[in-house]
This record gives structure tokens, sequence and C-alpha cells, in this order.
């Protein structure tokens, strides 16, 4: 379906089609895991996308030392960055916070790539420069707030780094029983490591995130986030935030879903989030411009996109 040449698909087998690019892509994204782990432990990393590679260590190193700078007050620092390694590669074994990381080094690439091509501002959509102006002061205070928020997520992807405050809660309670079951294995550490945790997890607040600041902006605007829906209009992270909530997937699997090889998945995505074929057609113009999706597109509606959406193997 969808590549860059004009296929002889009819309205009546668009379902096949679409059935059968979102099974190659659930397969391709099921290797992805274990590839990237593999990867990220390894020295040669050669046949992978180096940048990406160095930014999920990058990330990793800096969520460890984030950890460890907690637990080892008053160590000496060189101590410290002998742990982080191999807190790092700890960290990395956990399937879902890796997924997560990939996830966010695949925006920043997004976000560059939409940058260069279409010059949208990583931090400044147009339609957050209308929130920050809004006559609602509720929704001109979020604005402002996920604005900052954005601008120091897009400081900290420079610099290859990830702040632990920064992650899911989930993930961030992850992160601290990783913590801890390193830290227990030295006895005069376990003490500390209680210590360290609680701190932590008292001055946390996910709903304070770059992604949680972003999920209650749009929730707040109700239909109105349809807007956002568009990615010159949206920004990227605004754009993967609402495809996220309006087509009831995880946000890390809609960035994953930008990716070429599950454009099959992005437009299903857009399609039970509500737009409309033609609108479709609009974002993978800027997405995807040598991409075509197949004839009878246009008789998919909304809500059997989104029940093939959910048969998908990789759907959560």
């Amino acid at each position: 379906m969808i590549d860059k040449t004009v296929h002889p698909a009819s309205g009546e087998n668009v379902e096949a089609v679409l059935r059968d690019e979102l099974a190659r892509g659930d397969a391709m994204a099921e290797t992805v895991l274990p590839i990237l782990r593999h990867l990220v432990a390894a020295e040669d990393s050669s046949v992978f996308s180096d940048e990406i590679l160095a930014r999920v260590r990058g990330m990793m190193a800096d969520i460890a030392g984030g950890l460890l700078g907690a637990l080892s007050e008053g160590r000496h620092e060189e101590h410290i960055a002998a742990d982080v390694e191999q807190l790092a590669s700890a960290l990395t074994d956990n399937p879902a916070l890796l997924t997560h990381v990939h996830a966010l080094a695949l925006e920043w690439h997004l976000t560059e790539r939409m940058q260069t091509r279409l010059t949208i501002d990583p931090v400044v959509s147009p339609l957050l420069q209308a929130l920050v102006a809004s006559s609602d002061p509720a929704v001109q205070g979020l604005a402002m707030t996920f604005l900052a928020a954005q601008a120091r997520w897009c400081q900290a992807q420079r610099r290859m780094m990830l702040p632990l405050r920064e992650l899911p809660g989930d993930l961030f309670h992850t992160a601290l029983l990783t913590m801890r079951a390193q830290a227990f294995r030295t006895p005069d550490m376990t003490d500390r490591a209680v210590q360290a945790e609680a701190a932590l997890r008292q001055t946390y607040d996910e709903g304070a995130s770059r992604m949680g600041l972003a999920a209650r902006l749009m929730m707040g605007l109700g239909n109105e986030a349809q807007a956002a829906l568009s990615v010159a209009d949206g920004g990227v992270a605004l754009f993967l935030t609402a495809l996220s909530l309006r087509s009831g997937q995880a946000r890390d699997d809609v960035v994953l879903s930008t990716h070429k090889a599950q454009i099959a998945r992005l437009a299903l995505a857009l399609r039970a989030a509500g737009l409309e074929p033609s609108a479709v057609e609009g974002q993978f113009m800027a997405l995807h411009p040598d991409v075509t999706l197949p004839p009878g597109f246009d008789r998919i509606g909304a809500d059997f996109a989104a029940s093939l959406l959910a048969s998908g193997r990789y759907s959560r």
C-alpha cells in the first residue's frame, strides 16, 4: 500500500491492504526492542543509527546519574561516575523504560526533521502561541508552563539528557526500584537507598512533567484540541500527545508510528482520531511527502479505523 508507487488496490480490498501493512509494521515493531537493547549495550553500533543510540545511552546515563546523585551524597564524584555505567545498564534491561527512552529519541529526531523541512519551531508552535495569548487565565497559565517545559526538554535533548522528574509515573517507580535493587547489594547503602527513594518520591509530580502538562493542556481544550492533529499547527509534541489521546494509543506507540515502516498504523490512528481522509493526506504530506494512501482509504470510517487499529498485534 502506501508507498511511492501507485497500487492497483480498489475500494473493496483497502481493508486487506491496511491489515497486511499493519501486520508488517507490527512484526517490525516487535523486533525493535531486542535489537535496541543489544545495540545499546554493544561497543560496535555502526549498523544502527549512531545518533539515536548515542541519545538513548546519554538519557539512560543521565537517569542513572540523577538516581546516584540522590543516593550517594557525600561520596566522591569518581565513585559515583564508576557506578553510573552499572546502573544505566540495569535500567536498560527494563523493556518499558528502554522503549520510552527510544521513543523520546525518535521524537527529537522528528522534531529536528520538521524544523528543517517545514520550519516548525521545536518550542513555540502556532497553536501554542495562540494558547499563550488566550483570554482564559487557566489555559494561558498551563500553556506558558508547558512552553517552559518544552524549552527545557529541547535543551536537554541537545545535551542527550533526561531528568528523572520527566519520566512517567510507572517508569519513575521502575527507576527507583532498579536503584534500590542495586543499592541493596551493598549493606552500608541500604538505609541511604531508603532515604533517597523517599526524598525522590516526595518531590516527584507527574502532572508537572512535560508530557503530563501536554496531556492536561490537550484534555482541557476538549474538541478544540483537534487543531493539534495538524503537526504544522500543533508542533510535534502536542501533535503526538493529541493523537495518542484521540486514537486511544500509548504515546510511545504513536511516536513509533511516525516511522516510515509504521505508516499504516499512522494512517489508521489519524482516521480513528477523527480526521477526515483529506486531512489524513495532509498530515502525510507533512510527515511522509513521498507516501500515498491506498485507493479506497476514504471509505474507512473513524470507528472502523479504530477497530482495525486495535486488531494489530502491537496494540496496547
